[in-house]
């Protein structure tokens, strides 16, 4: 199983939208520069989530995104849930019923599996994925995120 490039890229797109948290708005072009991600592929991440109201644009000169609520309280399962829909683990225990799963030996196993993942993903915030780094920071004398020298 693997995770989209839409969720993954989804979430960098927010970890470097939360660390401006509280700032000026920050331009699709430059979190598509700091990310290295194309411009027009953040421009269709951002609009699910600018619809489902986690992220607003800001029109204008100094235009840009902002986080609708703090980074505390956006987790990465939003993020994923809002992208991609709900993680998939296996059609029977996401609404799809098999001829065998009264019988399924195996159905209890993906239902702990999903709701596993779910778990994680609904725990871990942005602040989460910001502070984590900056501790790694510190700790390892840098691990590479996105260059804030060109804001």
């Amino acid at each position: 199983m693997k995770l989209s490039t839409k969720g993954r890229y989804g979430v960098r797109a927010m970890v470097d939208l939360a660390s401006s948290y509280g700032g000026a708005p920050v331009s699709i072009k430059t979190i598509s520069k700091r990310e290295n991600l194309s411009e027009y592929y953040l421009e269709q991440l951002f609009s699910p989530l600018r619809r489902a109201n986690v992220i607003r644009s800001i029109r204008g000169a100094q235009g840009g995104y902002v986080l609708c609520k703090p980074p505390s309280e956006i987790t990465v399962g939003d993020i994923m849930t809002i992208l991609e829909g709900p993680i998939e683990v296996a059609d029977c225990i996401d609404g799809i019923e098999c001829e065998s799963s009264d019988s399924c030996a195996t159905k209890a196993v993906w239902e702990k599996i999903k709701r596993s993942i779910d778990g994680v993903m609904n725990s871990i915030t942005l602040q989460d994925i910001i502070d984590d780094y900056e501790a790694a920071k510190k700790s390892k004398g840098g691990i590479k995120i996105a260059d804030r020298s060109e804001e």
